[in-house]
């Protein structure tokens, strides 16, 4: 693998191949190169205005910094901002080509009703405003705001209007779309850290393994070039993944792990580091608590145990703990985000305990190359009088009995559909949201929806679950809006912005900011939103002592001096400010029954039999699950090098007649669709790998109207217990050859 490691000069020169090519707007590469001499003329000294605008990407939660180089008032460029900690001078394939969206023919241009017969028919503000104002005043009144919920895929107004909406209506049930995104991953870093997050410190680690995560997939680009960086100087990379992702390019070894065993992997080196005393005593006796009380149950978990379950040698389980001892405080389990456990599997909240656990043994907290827990920052407080703030709230949020070790900041939006069926919750707002197809089952997400006395989808396009509601508010797209600023963590801290870099396109959208105030204004709490965008930016930003007019020159500013508490005392945000191999938050909820205070093991919940395949999906570089496959040049990219083929292992392909390209029937008790196979030696025998964009179902994104299958309507509407997020690789199928 280490042969083929691509160079950091040669990573930069591919990513500006690809940014050139996707922003050109031409579909192929040959489209490309006839079509150079055309794009020259869209340069500065050729004619017209141009104006730069900071701002930050909408393709996907990384918010990559970049300016928007707008002629003649039409954008014809973006150019990551070097200052910016997420792009590093770059952005990806994705970023450039999601920037179309603003033109895009699929755009939603007004407000939208659905009609008794099904059809959308196009309204004013005024009329969609007081209707929904009048029926949600309605719900509340007889129901209490209780019965109200709101969903949004966090951006910057996303995260500060809708929560600010919701609790001005007095309901508690604000939710974020981490139940199919990194919910269980947060709510186990919370129950040994206190903390939802950290950061593997790869620039100085001499020893690095991932767990089910590809940033050659994902992709942050300064994460690719700190991978990429990494590999250069000799740092060893493991990727435990039941597919060889594209970030084998970066690793020295692959190991093709059973999927949803994960778990069972972990232990088994925590064992080793415990049993051969490669652990770091020092750090354990002074900053861990509950050792003691895990050692009786980690002695169980041995390499050959693990073995049996993972379908990896316990000779290779134990040379990878090995190693990591040796590398000690430079050597770090990464911390994943969705990838293999983040919302996945039953056993994915113990997954990511037993990566802290791992990493806590090896003593690296904020230890160079170790994993990092930066401090956060937030904003100053802002005047009361102009900014006021919202009730008091006493009623708990929809789903904490059921998922009391959830992550209740972002919360469990699946109970939705389950508590709009059982007519506890009556209303729900989808902001940018499209849960009910990315979520979980889709079917089970309509029979809730349908079930709500009030729907309403805030959005830039007819999305799936923009079909199944009664109203559909036509926001303009992020380029057409500033938005508030957002303070990015990290070894160096500072402030982003978003700014208007467009003019409004579509005259009948609005910003998400002016669609919650008429909403509010609407609903009879209007008070709460006496200001404009701009006025609480700038009351952000100097509640925090930076320039408005700096950041806009900028882009991004750094909080003075990097941070400085790499190789101190750590203070963990838990109850016992320490490390908690045993779990004080979950010894403290009664009625528990499958999760211990301790760490232990935990099968998945279905394995396939004979014949049968566990289906799992992830990200493709180019797409941010479906929000991307509207994007006419990102799509063009997926059928040319058919990205949309179901991945299968060679060896079960050979069994079943199937060949490369073959059109194959993928199917189980829930669906049943047909996509073309990709044989291949690079995936785990006992799964199927789909990605997770397509299969689009909604005939107002012509792009990705029927393109590929819809892994989610396989995956059953069944959430991990005591946790709640949606384990969608708890599905099985069968596979067959379509004969001809």
């Amino acid at each position: 693998m280490r042969g083929r490691t691509i160079t950091r000069r040669a990573l930069l020169a591919g990513s500006a191949a690809t940014a050139i090519l996707i922003s050109s707007g031409v579909l192929s590469k040959k489209g490309w190169l006839e079509h150079q001499a055309d794009a020259e003329s869209l340069q500065p000294g050729t004619g017209g205005e141009v104006k730069v605008v900071p701002s930050t990407c909408n393709a996907c939660s990384n918010k990559c910094g970049f300016f928007a180089h707008v002629k003649d008032g039409r954008l014809y460029k973006l150019v990551g901002n070097p200052d910016h900690p997420m792009s590093k001078g770059t952005l990806c394939a994705r970023g450039h080509g999601f920037a179309q969206i603003a033109y895009s023919k699929d755009r939603l241009t007004a407000p939208m009703k659905r009609q008794p017969d099904g059809s959308f028919a196009a309204i004013s503000w005024d009329q969609a405003f007081a209707e929904i104002g009048d029926k949600l005043k309605s719900i509340i009144t007889e129901a209490g705001p209780e019965a109200v919920a709101i969903v949004n895929d966090p951006r910057p107004n996303g995260a500060y209007y809708s929560n600010r909406f919701i609790q001005a209506l007095g309901s508690p049930n604000y939710f974020t779309h981490s139940v199919a995104c990194n919910g269980s991953l947060a709510a186990g870093y919370m129950a040994t850290l206190g903390a939802g997050s950290f950061s593997a410190d790869i620039p100085n680690a001499k020893m690095v393994v991932f767990i089910g995560r590809s940033y050659a997939d994902g992709i942050r680009p300064s994460s690719v070039l700190n991978l990429a960086n990494a590999a250069e100087r000799g740092a060893k990379i493991v990727i435990v993944d039941p597919r060889l992702n594209n970030s084998g390019i970066f690793a020295d070894q692959w190991l093709p792990i059973n999927p949803g065993t994960d778990l069972a992997l972990l232990l088994a080196i925590a064992n080793v580091l415990v049993t051969e005393e490669l652990y770091n005593k020092e750090f354990v006796a002074s900053s861990t608590v509950g050792l003691d009380e895990w050692l009786p149950t980690l002695k169980e978990y041995t390499p050959a145990w693990a073995a049996e379950i993972t379908g990896i040698p316990a000779p290779a389980i134990t040379t990878l703990a090995r190693e990591l001892g040796a590398a000690g405080r430079q050597g770090v389990i990464e911390q994943g985000w969705r990838g293999g456990f983040g919302c996945q599997y039953r056993n994915s909240f113990e997954t990511a305990r037993a990566i802290t656990a791992v990493n806590a043994l090896l003593g690296n907290y904020n230890q160079s190359g170790g994993a990092m827990l930066f401090p956060g920052k937030g904003f100053g407080a802002l005047d009361k009088v102009k900014f006021p703030g919202t009730p008091a709230i006493a009623a708990k949020k929809a789903g904490l009995k059921e998922y009391p070790l959830q992550n209740t900041g972002q919360g469990i939006a699946n109970i939705i559909p389950v508590k709009a069926r059982e007519g506890s919750i009556k209303a729900a707002f989808f902001y940018h949201s499209n849960a009910a197809k990315g979520y979980s089952n889709p079917r089970g997400w309509e029979e809730g929806i349908e079930a709500l006395e009030l729907s309403v989808c805030i959005d830039v396009q007819m999305s799936e679950t923009a079909m199944l509601c009664d109203y559909v508010l036509a926001e303009c797209s992020y380029l057409e809006r500033a938005e508030v600023p957002q303070i990015v963590d990290g070894r160096q801290a500072g402030v982003e912005g978003r700014f208007k870099a467009l003019e409004v396109i579509h005259p009948e959208t609005l910003p998400g900011d002016e669609i919650f105030a008429g909403l509010a204004k609407a609903a009879g709490v209007g008070e709460y939103f006496e200001f404009t965008c701009d006025e609480l930016i700038r009351a952000q930003l100097e509640s925090i002592n930076v320039s408005y007019d700096e950041l806009f020159e900028k882009g991004f500013i750094p909080f003075g001096e990097p941070w400085a508490g790499v190789g101190k005392p750590v203070t963990f945000k838990t109850p016992s400010e320490k490390f908690e191999f045993a779990s004080k938050k979950v010894a403290g909820i009664e009625g528990l029954t499958l999760h211990k205070p301790v760490i232990t093991w935990i099968e998945p919940k279905v394995s396939p039999e004979q014949g049968e395949f566990r289906l799992i999906g992830g990200k493709q570089s180019i797409h941010s699950h479906t929000m991307t496959t509207s994007i006419e040049a990102l799509m063009e990219i997926s059928r040319e090098y058919n990205m949309e083929r179901i991945w299968i292992p060679a060896s079960r392909a050979a069994e079943l007649g199937i060949k490369d390209f073959d059109l194959v029937e993928v199917s189980n008790d829930l669906y049943s669709s047909q996509v073309r196979a990709r044989v291949t030696e690079r995936l785990n025998a006992s799964c199927a790998w789909l990605p997770n964009h397509y299969g689009g179902s909604s005939p107002y994104l012509t792009e990705a109207h029927g393109f590929g299958i819809p892994q989610m309507e396989y995956v059953p509407m069944d959430f991990e217990p005591e946790v709640g997020p949606a384990m969608t690789h708890e599905a099985i199928v069968t596979i067959k050859k379509v004969n001809a």
